[in-house]
C-alpha cells in the first residue's frame, strides 16, 4: 500500500509499505479522506515538536476494510470516522475519566504514523459508524468537530445566554454551529470579513472586527453592550490563540462569566489580576475531546450545507504537497482542505458504500 511520509521540511514522499496486520480488538481502515488542520501545516513545515519522517493525518473517514468480529458489532464496508488520541488509561487523569488530559497523551498523525495510508490499523473501540446517508467527505470533519464540542461543552452554555467566540477559523466557527444548536446567541470576532461572513452563516448573531485600535470599536462596543444582558458576554470562547486575545477576554467578560481557551500557542498572556478576581471569573481550558465524535458527526450531518461550506478545498492524494502550499496561502481563504485518498475514488469503494448505506 501506499502512504506519504513527511521525510523532511517541506517534503512529502510517497512509498510502498506492507499492509498492516489485523490484530486482536483492532480493525483495517480503508482510509477514503483526509482533513488538514493548523497542526498538520507545522508539522509539513517542521516547526511543530514531534519528529520526522512521520505519516500525517488525523482528521480522518473510511470504510472498515477487516475486522475483528469477536471484539465489535461493526462490519466489513462500515464507514467510519475514527478517533486519533491515544492514551494510557492508568495516569491519574486517565482514572478520573479525563483521558483528554493523559499524563502521557499521544495523537496519531502528530506523534506516531496517521491517516495519510491507504489502511490503517485501529482499535475497535476508536471507530464511530456514520449516520446514515452521512457523505465520507464531511465526516472527515468530525474529529475537529469533536474539539470545538469540547470547548463548547467545557462552557456549560446556557440556553438564551450572549457568547464571544474569539476567531473564525474551522474550530471557531464550529463552535458557533454548537453553541447555537444549544440556544445561545453568538457574536463573532475575527480580523478577516470573508470568515465573518461564514461565521453569520454559521449562526452569529452579529460579527465585531478583531485587531482594531481599540478593540472593539466604538461601533462594535455599543453593539456588544446592546446584544448583552449583563455587562459583557457571560460564555467567551477564544480559538486564536494569540495572547492579546486572552486579555481581550479577561477585559470583555461579564462579571461570573466563563472564559474558554481552546486556541493554543506558545505565547504567553498578561491577564489582569484585577479583573479575574473582582468580576470572579472561570478560566477554563479545553484540549482534545471526551468521546465527542459522534454528537459532532450528529450536528455535522443535520446541517451538510454547513460542513461543506467548512471545506474549501480538495486535493488528491499525490498532490498533498499542492494541498500544504495552498494551506500557507493567505490569499486562498483556506477553510479545512480535504485529501480525497485512493479508495474515494474507485468504483468498488463507492459500491460497499451504497450497499452498507443501503
Amino acid at each position: 500500500m501506499l502512504s506519504a511520509h513527511t521525510v523532511a521540511r517541506r517534503t512529502v514522499e510517497l512509498k510502498e509499505q506492507p499492509v498492516p496486520e489485523l490484530t486482536p480488538g483492532h480493525a483495517l481502515v480503508r482510509v477514503h479522506h483526509v482533513a488538514l488542520c493548523g497542526t498538520d501545516y507545522t508539522i509539513w513545515d517542521d516547526t511543530y515538536v514531534t519528529e520526522l519522517p512521520l505519516v500525517q493525518g488525523h482528521e480522518f473517514s473510511g470504510t472498515i476494510h477487516a475486522i475483528d468480529e469477536t471484539a465489535s458489532d461493526l462490519a466489513v464496508g462500515t464507514p467510519v470516522a475514527a478517533s486519533p488520541m491515544v492514551y494510557c488509561d492508568t495516569c491519574g487523569p486517565c482514572r478520573a475519566g479525563r483521558y483528554n488530559v493523559c499524563d502521557s497523551i499521544s495523537c496519531l498523525g502528530v506523534y506516531e504514523a496517521g491517516a495519510l495510508t491507504e489502511l490503517i490499523s485501529l482499535p475497535v473501540e476508536k471507530l464511530h459508524p456514520l449516520p446514515d446517508g452521512m457523505p465520507m467527505r464531511l465526516a472527515a470533519l468530525g474529529e475537529p468537530g469533536s474539539i470545538a464540542m469540547q470547548a463548547v461543552n467545557r462552557g456549560t452554555p446556557v440556553d438564551g445566554e450572549t457568547a464571544l467566540v474569539l476567531g473564525c477559523g474551522p474550530i471557531g466557527l464550529l463552535a458557533t454551529l454548537f453553541l447555537t444548536e444549544r440556544g445561545v446567541n453568538v457574536i463573532a470576532a475575527d480580523l478577516d470579513e470573508h470568515r465573518m461572513t461564514l461565521a453569520r452563516q454559521f449562526g452569529a448573531v452579529a460579527t465585531i472586527t478583531a485587531g482594531t485600535d481599540p478593540f472593539p470599536s466604538a461601533t462594535d462596543a455599543q453593539l456588544l453592550a446592546d446584544l448583552c444582558l449583563m455587562d459583557g458576554p457571560t460564555l467567551i470562547i477564544e480559538a486564536t490563540g494569540v495572547p492579546a486575545s486572552l486579555e481581550n477576554a479577561v477585559r470583555l467578560a461579564a462579571p461570573t462569566a466563563r472564559i474558554v481557551q481552546v486556541g493554543i500557542s506558545a505565547g504567553n498572556a498578561a491577564l489582569s489580576m484585577r479583573d479575574v478576581p473582582f468580576k470572579e471569573l472561570d478560566i477554563r481550558g479545553s484540549r482534545n475531546s471526551l468521546n465527542l465524535i459522534p454528537e459532532a458527526l450528529e450536528i455535522l450531518h443535520k446541517r451538510q450545507d454547513l460542513a461543506d461550506a467548512l471545506i474549501t478545498h480538495s486535493f488528491d492524494f499525490e498532490h498533498l504537497n499542492d494541498a500544504f502550499e495552498t494551506m500557507g496561502d493567505r490569499s486562498a481563504q483556506v477553510g479545512k482542505i480535504v485529501i480525497n485518498m485512493p479508495a474515494a475514488n474507485t468504483a468498488q469503494a463507492d459500491e460497499i458504500l451504497a450497499e452498507v448505506q443501503n
